[in-house]
């Protein structure tokens, strides 16, 4: 018989896999990023919102992988929501659950090594506004 406990930490893992999963890929890591700037009630346009700045993508091709691979895994478990015409993204119910990785990392931005940070904009400008406090 198995307790509550050892069902509620099996139910964990397979939230921490979900929010990794979902992080594995820029497009998604940019769209997550991009909906922490803007206000919670708003949607974000894509593909705009899903491309890192120093690395752009061919749009057409990021607009078919957003709409066949990056928004159906992030709506699967409640990340985002999103609408194709026009082609936005909004926070979902659980959205809070990967917002709370960059929130985590960009308040530890200085700690992060620079291998992780060069190139990456957004990690740039927090490790950047950390140091000068």
């Amino acid at each position: 018989m198995r307790t509550a406990h050892h069902e509620n930490g099996e139910q964990v893992i397979e939230n921490w896999n979900a929010v990794f999963k979902a992080l594995s890929a820029e497009p998604r890591r940019q769209l997550i990023v991009s909906l922490l700037n803007a206000s919670p009630d708003e949607s974000v346009p894509l593909p705009e919102s899903a491309i890192m700045p120093n690395v752009p993508p061919d749009p057409e091709t990021l607009r078919m992988e957003l709409h066949h691979t990056h928004l159906p895994l992030l709506t699967n478990r409640g990340f985002v929501t999103w609408d194709t015409d026009p082609l936005v993204a909004a926070r979902g119910p659980r959205f809070d659950e990967v917002a709370v990785v960059f929130e985590a990392l960009h308040s530890e931005a200085t700690a992060i090594p620079d291998s992780l940070v060069v190139g990456c904009q957004r990690l740039e400008e927090e490790q950047q506004n950390n140091v000068d406090l």
